[in-house]
């Protein structure tokens, strides 16, 4: 308990070091931590573990040939948006941790999706005042969000990168060009949401008889070649303002039969960034996103009232508190997380709010609540008085799980903990410039509000919409960098993320073999068990009297540790991806 006590402070003082969470365009001071000793960092190869092959092999020749964590990032996502265009890509957005190993500081980089300027708290309700029906959402263009994913990639090489950007995008423009291998997954998707066939663009996925493409046959997509090849002649302005912009604007409004983006919103888009969010867990301090995000206070949430609750194990081995930590984490989310322009009150600010939220003693209360049996009511807490709890109504937004993690380190000791997103499998299915574009703004809730509270993931101008995004990085008793880590799925990305890692640091179980276990995540309020081996797990839950739903659960976690024991590296083989180190590279 010393240590732990010894971790909080040092964790608080290095915190109140760096300020609090930035406002929109505000200048931050990154988190600062100790930086390993040089010959430590020398001695360690450099990694990429990405959601699919070829982004994995376009990430390692960047850093084959003397490329950053930065200068992979850029090579690993336009791939990615090129081979599984159903789950991320440059039309959405993304939240990047980026570690600097030379100046030992932890940057947090919002790149999450804006709402344009005309978009109103009332955008999603109907004639009679009733949210639209999700997926009527998704299709009317109002979900469309400006995409964040290329100005966050420039703005990280121009602050990290070694080598020029025009030379970063070979591999995707290469594929995009002559032809890639129609992945498994892709093609199941396009099976799926067939509807895509009809949209401008997307017979690319499609044979002559309309149906969908069958695993290796050969996908062009000539139209992303030519945007990507703008964008690496002009960096991001070419995609902010020029020709790609303005088909995207066209597009988007030819959907909501109005001009409802506009070249404005475009030229206004900034990256954030943002102070990241901390706490200690046993001898570890383990990091994420801030909001927009509600993965990084979640997590965290989970992580410590888990902790507080004072048993021995892992999660597997006290199934009960590990959900009921879900539960009551989730609840607080539901209230409190959302853009910070929107959090808080008039005598709370976002950043007040959101330490507030990941304060030990707070967390130690709810962990009070814990006891032999399930929760009956599970509500939100006062983190900062009742004055608060009762300020604002419950999020009703709804998420489809889709998005793309990965994790990269280079030679140099630097690393990027990034997951990226065009929200459901492909986004609003509407395309442009070869590129599939998102449907962010679905993440906000659809009901803004009633009787004169708030929500505070309503819709609203230049607003960006709460995020379950959570990149992971994790730092060991000596500010180390340990381990970074990440996945898809949804509102279950907190839970993917937490499980695995809590087994780690509470079971002393390998990541690499914690991430191969079934799935416990409650997403929406119902239990949810994966049904691929989680027989045993599924009937204990029901044991302690749990009303548990089986079913397949899609993760995509991949990263590495950085352990004493040598590197352990990850890539979740639910999905397509893949791991390659500098020894791996060199015996090719």
């Amino acid at each position: 308990m010393d240590r732990r006590l010894a971790l909080a402070a040092a964790t608080a003082a290095f915190l109140a070091a760096c300020g609090n969470p930035a406002d929109n365009n505000a200048e931050v001071a990154p988190l600062a931590v100790d930086v390993p000793q040089a010959e430590d960092a020398a001695a360690l190869p450099w990694i990429v573990s990405a959601a699919h092959p070829l982004a994995t092999e376009a990430g390692a020749e960047v850093l084959a040939r003397g490329g950053t964590a930065a200068d992979a990032a850029v090579a690993v996502q336009t791939v990615l948006g090129l081979v599984e265009p159903q789950s991320s890509g440059l039309g959405g957005g993304a939240f990047m941790l980026y570690y600097n190993a030379e100046t030992g500081t932890l940057h947090a980089y919002d790149g999450r999706e804006i709402a344009p300027a005309s978009t109103t708290p009332d955008v999603f309700l109907t004639d009679d005042g009733s949210p639209m029906a999700f997926f009527d959402a998704v299709r009317s263009g109002l979900g469309t969000g400006v995409p964040g994913a290329v100005e966050l990639l420039e703005f990280a090489h121009e602050r990290h990168g070694a080598l020029e950007w025009s030379s970063l995008f070979d591999a995707p423009i290469r594929l995009a060009s002559e032809g890639f291998a129609m992945p498994q997954r892709l093609s199941y998707y396009a099976g799926r949401l067939s509807n895509i066939r009809l949209e401008p663009g997307g017979e690319i996925y499609f044979g002559e008889d309309e149906k969908p493409l069958t695993p290796g046959e050969t996908v062009v997509n000539q139209a992303y070649a030519d945007s990507v090849t703008l964008i690496a002649q002009g960096g991001a302005a070419a995609f902010y303002d020029g020709p790609i912009a303005d088909a995207i604007i066209d597009r988007v409004n030819s959907q909501t039969g109005e001009e409802t983006m506009t070249p404005a919103d475009f030229t206004a888009y900034q990256v954030v960034e943002r102070t990241p969010i901390c706490a200690p867990v046993e001898t570890y301090t383990i990091c994420s996103m801030p909001p927009p995000s509600s993965g990084g206070v979640t997590l965290l949430q989970i992580m410590q009232i888990f902790d507080h609750a004072g048993v021995e194990g892992g999660p597997e081995d006290n199934l009960l508190e590990y959900v009921e930590a879900t539960r009551l984490a989730y609840a607080d989310r539901s209230r409190y997380l959302g853009d910070p322009i929107a959090m808080g009150t008039d005598d709370l600010s976002a950043e007040a709010l959101t330490t507030a939220l990941i304060d030990s003693a707070y967390l130690e209360e709810r962990a009070e609540m814990i006891g032999p049996a399930p929760l009956q009511d599970v509500e939100a807490g006062a983190p900062a008085g009742t004055a608060v709890k009762e300020g604002f109504l419950d999020d009703h937004s709804y998420e489809v799980p889709a998005t793309s993690h990965f994790s990269i380190r280079d030679a140099a000791g630097n690393i990027i903990s990034m997951t990226a997103t065009v929200e459901m499998p492909f986004g609003s299915q509407m395309m442009a410039g070869g590129m599939m574009l998102n449907n962010q703004l679905t993440d906000f809730s659809r009901d803004p509000g009633r009787d004169g509270k708030p929500i505070a993931n309503a819709p609203g101008p230049r607003k960006r919409p709460m995020s379950s995004m959570t990149p992971v990085m994790v730092f060991d008793e000596t500010g180390a960098p340990y381990a970074a880590i990440g996945s898809p799925g949804g509102p279950a990305i907190i839970s993917y993320v937490a499980k695995p890692l809590m087994a780690h640091i509470f079971a002393g179980e390998t990541l690499s073999e914690a991430i191969t276990a079934p799935h416990v995540v409650i997403p929406r309020g119902r239990l949810l068990v994966e049904e691929d081996g989680g027989d045993a797990l599924a009937s204990a839950l029901e044991a302690k009297g749990y009303e548990v739903t089986r079913q397949a659960l899609t993760s995509g976690i991949h990263g590495f540790v950085l352990g004493p024991d040598g590197v352990d590296t990850f890539a979740d083989a639910r999905r397509e991806g893949s791991v390659i180190t500098a020894d791996d590279w060199s015996s090719l």
